[in-house]
């Protein structure tokens, strides 16, 4: 075997070994600077294999075909022999393997597209008299929301990580202000979803205005691309690319001054093209 042979069968075996490592890192251990690597030095590593083959292995050397009867033994002999591809089978072989490699490499990143949400935007854990608690599962109470503060809360008992779980929890400094819905806002404490309807990011902003003549009213913004939602009108949009409010949840005071939801959101939760789509 030449040496261009075996650098041609070398490179597409490091090429099959990275590539089928990208396939098995997205879906096992995501992590960015590894799949980079793998995928990177995956396809170098093909493309290098390729050039090689091209440059070295498959024959350059310009044919004059002479007139001679095509059925001459000794001539079609000598023809293929100069045509025929050195080591085909090692070379098939380590081909076949990088193309499967390469394969998996593609098909492997819908994985990362992640989960379908199913019914996750309109089946959320929220039901009427169930506790708002903080990331601790420690019940939230009146008290520990000050006037232009805000908390974030998840239903007791249920799954943090569900789409449904997380609303941001405001309270307004003035709640004879609270233009709709303020029987869902005892004592001008008001509870929405955390998930912006433009694009799922989440909501971790909160605007309480300190002059209320340059600043009129208090809203919540997400940072990503900085849809506003007033939150004294119903989570309605107030500027940004979100298409809907933001999904309201209604409260109730329980024992001890606790917050409780008073029932479901408003509307379904998430990106506004759910809402589009129904």
């Amino acid at each position: 075997m030449s040496r261009a042979e075996r650098a041609v069968s070398a490179l597409l075996g490091v090429a099959s070994v990275l590539l089928l490592a990208f396939a098995v890192l997205i879906i096992a251990h995501p992590d960015t600077r590894l799949l980079a690597l793998t995928l990177g030095g995956g396809l170098a590593a093909l493309a290098i294999a390729l050039a090689v083959a091209a440059k070295r292995l498959v024959p350059q050397t310009p044919e004059l075909e002479r007139r001679a009867p095509l059925e001459d033994p000794q001539a079609t002999a000598a023809v293929n022999a100069k045509l025929r591809f050195p080591r085909r089978r090692l070379l098939t072989a380590s081909a076949g393997a990088a193309t499967a490699a390469l394969t998996a490499a593609v098909v492997a990143p819908v994985t990362a597209l992640g989960p379908a949400v199913g019914d996750s935007i309109t089946d959320t854990p929220w039901r009427r008299g169930r506790r708002l608690v903080d990331e601790r599962g420690r019940p939230i109470t009146v008290d520990d929301i000050a006037p232009g503060s805000f908390v974030t809360a998840f239903p007791e008992g249920a799954d943090k990580r569900e789409l449904g779980s997380p609303v941001i929890v405001v309270r307004d400094a003035d709640p004879a202000k609270i233009e709709r819905r303020r029987d869902w806002a005892p004592e001008g404490i008001l509870a929405f979803s955390k998930i912006c309807t433009h694009a799922g990011c989440a909501v971790a902003l909160y605007r309480s205005p300190l002059s209320e003549p340059t600043s009129t009213h208090p809203a919540l913004v997400c940072p990503c691309h900085y849809s506003v939602f007033q939150t004294r009108n119903a989570g309605a949009v107030e500027a940004g690319p979100a298409g809907r409010p933001l999904p309201q949840l209604p409260l109730l005071l329980g024992p001890n001054r606790e917050l409780l939801a008073g029932g479901g959101f408003s509307g379904p939760i998430g990106p506004a093209w759910w809402s589009v789509r129904a």
